[in-house]
């Protein structure tokens, strides 16, 4: 063996001895979970029942910060160039996949510059239509957009999120074009579909009680099985497009080079705060699945994922600059 390797070797046993010996005293101080959004939606939800979960767990006060602006980036970015010692965490939707491919100045690398902590939940999308739009199902739908070109919209609650990337594979899978009508927000957008301004949506579990209520009409919902909460709505590949399928999550994420030892011990009291009984009893409402799994699982879907959205933002042009 050469001095070099001799060195190298000498040097990563030092590290891990280093990173054990730390993770031995973790945690010492508060924990922050920065969330990169305003508070009331669906990671900052996640994030808030995670805290609550963790502060008796660790023995420490776990907090939650919002730092919302572009996309989600400007908190992204601040938890990345955070000190890897576990003190400063991020939740994130898995737009967090998604901005590098459509900002020009995203700043970060999912993969590079973070290390996967713990899935939290998932949610799927609902298809839903004004009453005044004579379709009930997705076929029926398909067969009004062929015969008005490019007269039918969707409301989206912003370029690039989950309600706008259904709406283009929509497009792509049943080759139809309705026109994007991106949103501030999801609740303008739920607003105007429910005003009539737009035909369709793509709605996040906000719009079951409109749904409920008849002021929704549901033509399908987005995930590989039924809803819980709308367990007589089809899925949309069940309706007419086999293979059709678009689930958004959240999950946790510390900065790249954070000790193993402390990604392990979050990630399992993480998953042990989650699968108590209150956790499900709180999410159901919200259209929330639990998710909690393995760092290891959820690496592999930030891939996944990372590459299947790149290759759809490619194809249909999508850029935010």
């Amino acid at each position: 063996m050469t001095v070099s390797r001799v060195f190298a070797a000498l040097l990563l046993i030092t590290l891990q001895v280093w990173q054990g010996v730390f993770a031995q005293g973790y945690p010492a101080k508060p924990i922050r979970i920065v969330v990169p959004f305003s508070p009331g939606g669906g990671s900052d939800f996640t994030a808030r029942i995670v805290a609550q979960k963790l502060t008796p767990a660790l023995g420490q006060n776990v907090v939650v910060e919002n730092r919302p602006g572009a996309g989600g980036n400007i908190g992204i970015k601040a938890v990345a160039g955070s000190p890897p010692d576990g003190y400063t965490l991020l939740v994130m939707s898995s737009n967090f996949t998604i901005n590098p491919s459509i900002y020009s100045n995203a700043g970060y690398d999912p993969v590079k510059d973070f290390e996967p902590m713990a899935a939290l939940t998932s949610y799927m999308l609902y298809l839903v239509c004004h009453p005044s739009l004579p379709v009930r199902s997705v076929k029926a739908l398909i067969a009004l957009v062929k015969a008005q070109p490019g007269k039918l919209t969707y409301a989206s609650g912003g370029i690039a999120t989950a309600s706008h990337f259904a709406g283009e594979m929509f497009n792509s899978a049943a080759g139809v074009r309705i026109t994007h009508v991106p949103y501030k927000g999801v609740a303008p957008g739920i607003y105007d579909t429910l005003g009539g301004q737009v035909a369709i949506m793509f709605g996040v579990p906000e719009v079951v009680p409109h749904i409920k209520t008849g002021k929704l009409m549901p033509l399908g919902v987005t995930g590989a099985k039924r809803s819980t909460v709308l367990p007589n709505e089809p899925t949309i590949a069940e309706a007419g497009l086999p293979g059709f399928e678009v689930t958004s999550w959240h999950a946790m994420f510390a900065p790249a080079g954070t000790p193993t030892a402390i990604v392990q011990r979050v990630n399992a009291e993480v998953r042990k705060g989650l699968m108590q009984t209150d956790v499900a009893e709180s999410l159901s409402p919200k259209g929330l699945d639990l998710s909690a799994g393995t760092a290891q699982e959820l690496a592999a879907q930030v891939k996944s994922t990372t590459v299947r959205w790149s290759r759809l933002i490619k194809e249909a042009g999508i850029r935010v600059e």
